[in-house]
């Protein structure tokens, strides 16, 4: 059964439906919102919350240095491939400590998303 309202998509089509809540996503239960959660939970989170931010930097990076290396001379020492494995590892291990420091705030912005409001400040 279709219960979406194109004139306004927050109001159900039948009035009957508000009550089951089928018209819109039900908030967290009250309950579970003043439980703390599970440390493990949270430390799981954050390792991985750290771990796809030190991806995305070093993806960032990995993108500029081929960017630079495209436009650079044939005589250039960034074409050199001893060269660009050493930048290529100094990328990530830069990536991983800007990670650390969630310097970029990608680690945040998912711990907000996965944490309640007190545990999802930038430790």
């Amino acid at each position: 059964m279709n219960n979406f309202n194109p004139l306004n998509p927050l109001k159900p089509l039948h009035p009957e439906q508000a009550a089951t809540g089928d018209a819109i996503a039900p908030a967290a239960d009250a309950a579970a919102a003043t439980q703390a959660p599970d440390p493990a939970y949270v430390a799981k989170a954050t390792k991985a919350a750290v771990e796809f931010e030190s991806f995305f930097i070093s993806h960032m990076l990995h993108q500029m240095r081929e960017s630079q290396r495209t436009i650079a001379p044939e005589d250039s020492p960034t074409k050199n491939k001893v060269n660009q494995d050493m930048t290529d590892m100094v990328d990530n291990m830069l990536a991983g400590n800007l990670a650390n420091q969630r310097a970029f705030g990608v680690a945040d912005a998912i711990l907000k998303q996965l944490l309640p409001a007190p545990l999802n400040k930038a430790g």
